[in-house]
């Protein structure tokens, strides 16, 4: 009633003028207050109501278990990034809260990732204010672009570009540790080869120390991580232990590394340093920042960021869509609030000097494991961030670099989906391509840049496709008449419409006996005017060899589309069961003069 009001009480001069626009913005504003757009636009008002409270013990248990991989993983993301371990720390409380109210998939957890560190790193090593813009520019285009229902978008990437993207990320990543798991000062950059060469000329300064507990650290994760499906243990019991596991060796680093570090912090192992406690302050992203004494504005911040901005915004919707398809498991995926959800979780990460986050596949994994039943399973991982952050930021100074290391390592090792790949291999194996070329271009060109490469390949692919529509043509004796039958497998499109033209005209060229042409069309449910100008040419050139057109069982609307371009070529559409029976048909009414008898009426 209150949209109505207004809209009645709005300048008369306005309704005459533009009357469908009055009509439209009234419509779209009556949708904005209903009740099931508030609802769809903020999930918790949904399932809220209906909170059972035996749930909140298997969400409780579930959250705890997740903060505790969380907060070694984000102190490890934060170092990967080039940054403080505790902005990683900030970039997971943040999320975790901010998810509960808008997002749609109970299992999914958003925070820093391994690859969102690396994508920022390079800016980020200059400046945290760079990171931290970044995480607010990226989750304003995420949101603008879930706002406008955008999320069909990424069904332009497809699996194999994705799994390609990601190997190639889980290669660059765990070879950006490798020095570190040795206690090997890396001068380079993280890049994967520069790494390995820095690795492989540096190993007369491996520590012994550290690469003895970096190893034995990634052994004993690799190990954990098949603990639940030990024998001697009740299953529950197993499986939660093992899902402990980088907590389980986060603490065991701290315990020896504590033990064995002197009071002027001198000891064997290169330890994390300090975390700075408590909470950072709430304030707006930076849009100018200092580097190297150099006052850069809001627009040399982003010619510096680049279009690592779209790229990052860009992994992220795909992950968070992704995994939200995989974990829930048959039920509906709204993309575009989703992409809503992780753009707020960006946008109010950045007011806590956050780096850009997205959904983790571990930390998921390890939530449905848990049995977490909503997404205030959230609310426990980010108060025990909070409590880490507040309370036991001093104790997180003793953790080994080299643990972390390992730590992240492992989950590269498994972040790869051998399976997927396999699988491509044995479905179609031209699609290996857009997965080998996606995976050198991320490993040569960076991340950004790589997934824009596998991304085009696909284009390409979908290009070549609507230039080059499957058709099949086969020269058939009707009556002793040399008839081409030509059956189409494709929609056709303007850029398919001289190739279906070439093609008809070498093989009449080819096969002198031709003397009809039929052009089956069951296959075909649309057409543009650039393929009806086409064909009406191709009629036109095969009347110069005294060769007759017939479209046989074409659909209407594709029909119609010719027809109107010349209402003559109705004679020329002609419905019948078999080549034969449609072949006598033309012959008798071209014979008889009675042309458009027979054939079904195009309108």
């Amino acid at each position: 009633m209150v949209v109505d009001s207004y809209f009645s009480s709005s300048d008369d001069i306005y309704k005459e003028k533009f009357p469908d626009l009055c009509d439209f913005l009234k419509r779209k504003t009556r949708k904005c207050f209903r009740l099931k757009t508030i609802t769809d636009k903020l999930p918790i008002l949904k399932w809220l109501p209906k909170y059972v409270p035996k749930w909140f013990i298997q969400d409780f248990v579930a959250g705890l278990t997740v903060g505790l991989t969380s907060v070694p993983q984000s102190i490890a993301y934060g170092v990967v990034a080039g940054l403080d371990p505790q902005y990683g720390l900030y970039s997971a409380f943040m999320s975790s809260f901010v998810y509960i109210v808008f997002g749609t998939c109970k299992d999914l957890t958003i925070g820093p990732t391994a690859i969102m560190a690396l994508m920022i790193n390079s800016h980020a090593v200059l400046s945290p204010d760079f990171a931290v813009l970044a995480s607010f520019l990226c989750g304003c285009l995420m949101f603008l672009l879930g706002v406008l229902n955008l999320g069909f978008l990424i069904q332009f990437i497809s699996i194999p570009v994705v799994t390609g993207f990601t190997a190639a990320a889980a290669a660059t990543i765990g070879s950006a540790q490798i020095n570190t798991l040795f206690g090997i000062k890396n001068n380079r950059t993280n890049e994967l080869v520069d790494a390995w060469i820095n690795f492989f000329s540096s190993l007369d300064k491996i520590s012994l120390y550290n690469a003895l507990l970096g190893v034995l650290t990634l052994v004993f994760l690799i190990l954990m991580r098949y603990f639940k499906d030990v024998k001697f243990l009740p299953k529950v019991i197993a499986k939660y232990i093992s899902l402990a596991r980088n907590a389980f060796a986060v603490i065991i680093g701290i315990i020896i590394a504590y033990c064995l570090t002197d009071s002027d912090g001198n000891g064997p192992f290169k330890l994390t340093g300090e975390i700075k406690s408590g909470m950072p302050p709430f304030k707006l992203p930076p849009f100018s920042t200092t580097v190297d004494g150099e006052e850069l504005s809001f627009k040399d911040m982003i010619n510096q960021l680049g279009f690592s901005i779209v790229s990052i915004a860009l992994i992220s919707i795909l992950d968070t869509v992704t995994m939200a398809k995989a974990f829930l498991k048959g039920k509906t995926v709204d993309a575009s609030q989703e992409m809503i959800a992780v753009g707020i979780c960006n946008i109010m990460g950045s007011f806590v000097s956050a780096l850009p986050n997205t959904a983790s596949y571990t930390r998921t994994a390890l939530n449905n494991a848990s049995g977490v039943r909503t997404t205030l399973g959230g609310a426990v991982t980010g108060s025990l961030i909070l409590l880490t952050l507040a309370f036991l930021a001093e104790t997180f100074y003793y953790i080994p670099k080299a643990t972390l290391s390992a730590i992240i390592i492992s989950a590269m090792i498994f972040l790869v989906d051998y399976d997927r790949i396999r699988e491509i291999w044995n479905g179609k194996r031209m699609d290996i391509l857009p997965f080998i070329v996606t995976f050198i271009a991320c490993v040569w060109l960076g991340l950004e840049y790589g997934i824009l490469v596998g991304i085009g390949l696909n284009l390409v692919f979908i290009m070549f496709a609507s230039v080059r529509p499957h058709v099949d043509i086969i020269l058939e004796k009707v009556n002793g008449i040399g008839v081409a039958y030509v059956e189409l497998r494709d929609d056709l499109r303007y850029s398919s419409a001289e190739f279906l033209k070439d093609r008809i005209m070498k093989f009449v060229n080819k096969n002198s006996e031709v003397q009809i042409v039929v052009i089956g069309g069951e296959n075909i449910y649309e057409i543009d005017s650039t393929v009806g100008l086409n064909i009406l040419m191709l009629k036109s050139d095969l009347s110069t060899l005294a060769t007759e057109v017939i479209f046989w069982n074409w659909n209407m609307k594709p029909a119609g589309v010719i027809c109107r371009l010349d209402p003559k070529s109705k004679e020329n559409f002609y419905k019948s069961t078999s080549l034969k029976l449609v072949v006598d048909k033309f012959l008798l009414d071209s014979g008889s003069g009675m042309t458009g008898k027979s054939q079904e009426q195009i309108p």
